[in-house]
């Protein structure tokens, strides 16, 4: 995918330089995929970690929402941070921090340690999204933001799908499951010496006017943004599958189709990794023309996608366990559209929010979506296969084999659900997104009049 390029920097940027827009973005990349691997290595162990501590799916769910809410709760204080101070500082100190945690996961002694320690890999991570996004909003033209949001966010799928392609085996050569947590720590750890010498843009340089809004009184303000509520509640409707789906997908393969940890990693790779660089490459292009008219055009690609992608992801799970390729191909096609989610919604905050208020509108999305999205799925989802499961053991089957139909069947009902949400809370944030991005242009002409 060619960089996408930027006219709207400050005047010291340098091509090929830690200033260039196109360097940083790389970087922020690198950073993202880094994040999206070592959040996904406890889904790709489920199995052997669920057998050593002897715990449930419902506390599998627990280990992920643990994670999840720290991740959302310390997002918004990290999230004021970035519109005040360094954001190459913030994204530099949670690197380290999220790298360092991960490593420390692989010495966990038990269940209760576990959770403890990824809780802290979730403060580390919770730095990263509001500064990164604030960056992308200050590197790149509103026209421009999704072609650079969805380079940015191929860092999710090329994560996951090396974190799938790569964690089963790395456990199975070195005999265990903690050997990926301490080497996932490693690249982590050189990156952020790398971005040590970034260099960020000034605030609201890519504004037409080059203005900047007042920062004060943040969450008043941004309350008062329809779109930004809308959003949200996509985004609780995206995160709730979207967690689900790399919580359990590799357990699912493994019990529903009967394959090893290694041929399930592939499965899940491909299922929820590969699509994403197809589905965000595409859908930031996509997105990004549909804005040349009006930003509606943006949001309302991605509200398409995902009523698309609802109907065929539970046609997938009407599958027999006999039908794991075609399972793959039609599970794929809906994952794949649902990955325009991203392109449609994450430039709309910046389209809505003016450049000073920026980091803690995306604190405040990842919030949202994250405390009830995204711990909700998994917990649900695994709640909902032990229910199922134990009402299978009732009708007679063995243990394997209704644990195999319980997590099919709560996943049957969480992955679909989860993306209606969020294509319903996408068009009704199609009625208010103009409104809202005339009165952010206005707010800011205001404060350069004054």
């Amino acid at each position: 995918m060619a960089l996408p390029d930027s006219r709207a920097t400050a005047a010291d940027t340098r091509r090929g330089t830690l200033a260039d827009p196109r360097v940083i973005i790389v970087l922020l990349f690198l950073a993202n995929l880094l994040n999206f691997y070592d959040r996904t290595i406890p889904a790709i162990v489920t199995e052997p970690i669920k057998a050593e501590f002897s715990i449930t799916d419902a506390q599998i769910g627990m280990i992920s929402a643990a994670f999840t809410i720290v991740y959302a709760l310390f997002g918004i204080p990290l999230g004021r941070l970035a519109d005040r101070y360094s954001r190459k500082a913030i994204l530099v100190i949670g690197l380290v921090a999220w790298s360092l945690f991960t490593a420390a996961t692989g010495m966990a002694g038990g269940f209760i340690m576990l959770v403890v320690i990824r809780l802290l890999v979730g403060v580390g991570e919770a730095a990263f999204a509001p500064a990164a996004n604030s960056l992308i909003g200050d590197m790149y033209p509103s026209k421009k933001r999704a072609g650079a949001t969805g380079l940015f966010q191929l860092g999710l799928p090329v994560g996951l799908t090396l974190a799938f392609f790569t964690v089963g085996p790395i456990t199975e050569a070195f005999g265990s499951w903690r050997a990926a947590f301490v080497l996932a720590a490693i690249p982590g750890l050189l990156l952020a010496v790398v971005m040590l010498f970034m260099r960020e843009p000034e605030r609201g340089s890519t504004e037409a006017d080059r203005a900047t809004d007042r920062g004060d009184k943040p969450f008043r303000r941004l309350l008062a943004v329809p779109t930004l509520w809308w959003l949200s509640i996509a985004g609780i409707g995206i995160q709730v599958s979207a967690y689900a789906v790399a919580t359990f997908s590799v357990p699912l393969f493994q019990r529903y189709f009967d394959t090893s940890m290694s041929m399930g990693g592939i499965y899940a790779g491909i299922t929820i990794g590969v699509t994403g660089l197809i589905g965000l490459t595409l859908g930031g292009r996509i997105a990004d023309w549909a804005s040349r008219a009006s930003v509606v055009g943006r949001v309302l690609t991605g509200a398409v996608a995902l009523s698309l992608a609802a109907p065929l992801t539970f046609g997938a799970f009407l599958l027999g366990p006999d039908s794991v390729g075609l399972f793959v191909l039609i599970f794929s096609a809906g994952w794949l559209l649902q990955y325009m989610f991203f392109t449609a919604a994450y430039p709309a905050i910046a389209d809505v929010v003016g450049p000073r208020l920026r980091g803690t509108a995306f604190a405040l999305y990842l919030a949202a979506s994250y405390l009830m999205g995204g711990a909700f799925g998994p917990v649900v989802a695994g709640a909902l296969s032990d229910r199922f499961t134990a009402d299978a053991v009732a009708d007679g089957l063995s243990a394997a084999e209704a644990g195999a139909v319980g997590l099919h069947t709560g996943l049957m009902v969480v992955i679909p659900a989860g993306l209606l949400i969020a294509a319903l809370g996408l068009f009704a944030a199609t009625r208010y997104v103009r409104r809202d991005h005339q009165r952010m242009r206005d707010s800011l002409q205001e404060s350069d009049d004054a």
